[in-house]
């Protein structure tokens, strides 16, 4: 029996001290890029809840709305008003939302747009790229307790291979109900991969759906579809959409998205008004601060300098990774990662030595300098 109640460490298994730095284990607040550990030691940080966070940790604005919805009631036995509100406005900026369904988590939400596929094309088979979450339609070979039936209808797709697209959708034929893909995996999509996804999923008759978890409210508003110009059948954002308030979303074409009449996608408390007020709030601040354009901008400058550091000691960085927006180190050994990393935690830097670190708007260039001073200081001891 271990010496902690939670079975492995934590619910959120991303969050595991030998996934991230070892020490510290545990925090007691966050505010703005900055958390504090159990022994009250502060942090720079770049995790910034595994993407979840975009404006900032309790940003002043969405944590007054949130108040604002607890004091009236939190949940009750009608829809809320805000839940058609957020609806209405996220589909006056990303117009192509023609219908919008509310979550709580994103790996739900994902799996209610492959279901709406389903519905669609009445086909069962699935290609995917990218991490979809751990519900068992998306899990391959290895996976304990998921059914051989059901991870025979799911197939990884390669992400920027436009010839694997073609061959691997072609094959399928009239069997593949939807095309999932992150559109970004450590680095930016081909334009020759985007247009093979959209030209195949079409010749096919197949979904295509966008997981844009990590990167809608983050690239663009509209993810890597606004960005890129490739225009989904589907897709799901989450994470920075509430900025850190359980809270995803299944959107696209009204057509599919009316097949929620013809299944079963609900749960009690999709339509909690905290999480929706506090994303109703979010998208305010995005649009009124240009929160995109700074996430670019202080990224760039991160990514930069990232850039200089593996130059200056390509024995300890082998590579960088990413965009702007969420980027990492490659390293040549994971103990040499391990040492990197922890030594940053020590001088109060959270920076994950895998995908992803994470700019926000409370990250400033002041902030980003002095990340990358104490990331050159790690780096050289490990040299």
């Amino acid at each position: 029996m271990s010496d902690w109640r939670v079975p492995g460490f934590t619910s959120t298994a991303s969050k595991r001290p030998d996934v991230l730095f070892g020490d510290p284990e545990r925090m007691v607040r966050a505010a703005g890029c900055r958390v504090w550990d159990v022994q009250a030691r502060e942090y720079v940080d770049y995790v910034m809840a595994l993407g979840a966070v975009a404006l900032g940790y309790g940003h002043p604005a969405v944590n007054d709305a949130a108040r604002r919805a607890i004091d009236a009631g939190v949940v009750g036995p009608l829809p809320p008003v805000v839940e058609e509100d957020l609806a209405e406005a996220l589909a006056r900026r990303v117009p192509w939302l023609e219908g919008i369904r509310f979550f709580k988590t994103g790996a739900e939400a994902v799996a209610a747009a492959v279901r709406l596929a389903r519905v669609a094309t009445g086909r069962d088979e699935v290609l995917g790229c990218g991490y979809h979450g751990w519900l068992d339609w998306c899990q391959g070979g290895g996976t304990e307790g998921v059914p051989a039936a059901t991870r025979a209808l799911f197939t990884e797709l390669p992400f920027n291979d436009a010839e694997a697209v073609r061959r691997l959708i072609r094959e399928r034929g009239d069997r593949l109900a939807a095309v999932v893909v992150e559109p970004v995996v450590v680095a930016e999509p081909r334009p020759a991969w985007l247009t093979a996804l959209r030209a195949e999923t079409e010749r096919a008759g197949a979904v295509l759906i966008f997981d844009e978890i990590k990167t809608g409210f983050r690239l663009a508003i509209g993810g890597a579809a606004e960005r890129y110009g490739v225009r989904p059948d589907l897709a799901v954002f989450g994470k920075a959409m509430a900025n850190g308030f359980p809270l995803a979303a299944t959107g696209g074409r009204g057509d599919l998205m009316a097949g929620v009449s013809r299944t079963w996608i609900s749960s009690t408390l999709a339509t909690e008004a905290v999480a929706l007020t506090a994303a109703r709030a979010t998208l305010e601040v995005f649009e009124r601060e240009a929160v995109c354009d700074h996430l670019h901008r202080v990224g760039t400058r991160l990514l930069d300098g990232l850039r200089r550091l593996h130059e200056a000691y390509p024995r300890v960085v082998t590579g960088v990774a990413g965009l702007p927006e969420m980027c990492f180190l490659h390293y040549p050994s994971e103990e040499i990662a391990r040492q990197v990393t922890a030594a940053c935690a020590r001088r109060g830097v959270l920076f994950k030595r895998t995908a992803y670190n994470f700019v926000s708007l409370a990250h400033d260039e002041q902030t980003v300098d002095g990340t990358l001073e104490t990331l050159t200081e790690a780096v050289a001891d490990a040299h």
